[in-house]
């Protein structure tokens, strides 16, 4: 069946006569006569009783308005929602990205971006690396932030800003002092990490594999906040990057240490869907994240020294 003529249909059904109905959508009401009745022919039955001028639905009528109705309605929605799209200034821009990046990064990019795209329809997810790759996948998103993976099968992979992982901990804990941190140190201390399952957990796994440290006792919190709290009550030390805890860093309420000489650092990157074109949108949130991140605290160059 032709929407044209369900249209049509709805029409005279709502208005109960041809020459409203026909008005309602710009019609000759022969022109809606004949289109009726192509549909009846359509469907080989009657929709209307004619009472003069009137046009009431007989009960073959009152079921095909109950069924098309919801579906002309998602029809309208969706022609709606393309036209707002193609209206200037009407972009949208759906991103994923790791929570610490959500809270630290992208409301500064998000502030920015609005200034010169007030029209702007957001979307942003979070989840860690594995799970913003996903969302790419399944086009839920376009773009999305992450560590970069050790496999991107299908995703294109653009440079975005490289970090180090330190330890972070209290002001009264006995590292503050500045002195020598050994093996030993290290695996008698409490650590409280990010989940486990995330793709920083792994890059950790990794550097104290090298050492041949096993820490005593690893405390798993999913939120950061909630770690460096922990860390700020002296229940154990963390490990996080300088931009993580740059507010703690400058009211004193955490310190910082590198883990040792060798670096432990990340490469955080922007992905999408090989071969997907970034729109102008899409090209602009990623220079103003790497403007942006210029301004962070990335490594132990940015970190203030102890004072002992």
């Amino acid at each position: 069946m032709e929407t044209r003529l369900l249209r049509m249909f709805c029409a005279v059904a709502e208005t109960g006569s041809l020459a409203p109905a026909a008005a309602r959508l710009h019609l000759t009401p022969s022109a809606l006569s004949h289109g009726l009745k192509s549909l009846e022919t359509e469907l080989g039955c009657r929709l209307f009783d004619r009472a003069g001028k009137k046009m009431l639905l007989n009960q073959a009528g009152e079921q095909l308005l109950g069924r098309i109705r919801p579906a002309l309605a998602a029809l309208e929605e969706a022609a709606e929602s393309v036209k707002r799209l193609g209206k200037w200034g009407q972009v949208r821009l759906r991103v994923a990205a790791a929570a610490s990046i959500c809270q630290h990064l992208l409301p500064a990019v998000i502030r920015e971006l609005k200034k010169s795209l007030d029209r702007l329809e957001l979307q942003v997810e979070s989840g860690d690396t594995t799970e913003v790759m996903e969302m790419v996948r399944a086009r839920k998103v376009e773009l999305a932030l992450g560590i970069a993976p050790e496999s991107h099968a299908g995703l294109e992979v653009r440079p975005l800003f490289r970090d180090e992982l330190m330890l972070v901990f209290a002001p009264s804990h006995p590292w503050a002092a500045g002195g020598p941190i050994s093996s030993d140190d290290l695996r008698k201390q409490p650590l409280i990490l990010y989940q486990r399952s995330s793709a920083t957990a792994r890059l950790f796994d990794g550097f104290f594999e090298d050492l041949k440290v096993v820490p005593s006792t690893i405390m798993e919190i999913g939120n950061i906040e909630a770690i460096k709290e922990l860390v700020r009550l002296n229940l154990g030390v963390s490990v996080l990057a300088p931009w993580a805890v740059h507010k703690e860093l400058a009211r004193g309420s955490l310190k910082m240490r590198p883990l040792g000489s060798k670096p432990l650092r990340r490469n955080w990157v922007v992905l999408s869907l090989a071969g997907h074109r970034l729109t102008l949108t899409e090209e602009s949130f990623c220079k103003l994240c790497r403007q942006q991140t210029a301004a962070m605290r990335l490594d132990r160059k940015d970190v203030p020294p102890l004072k002992g």
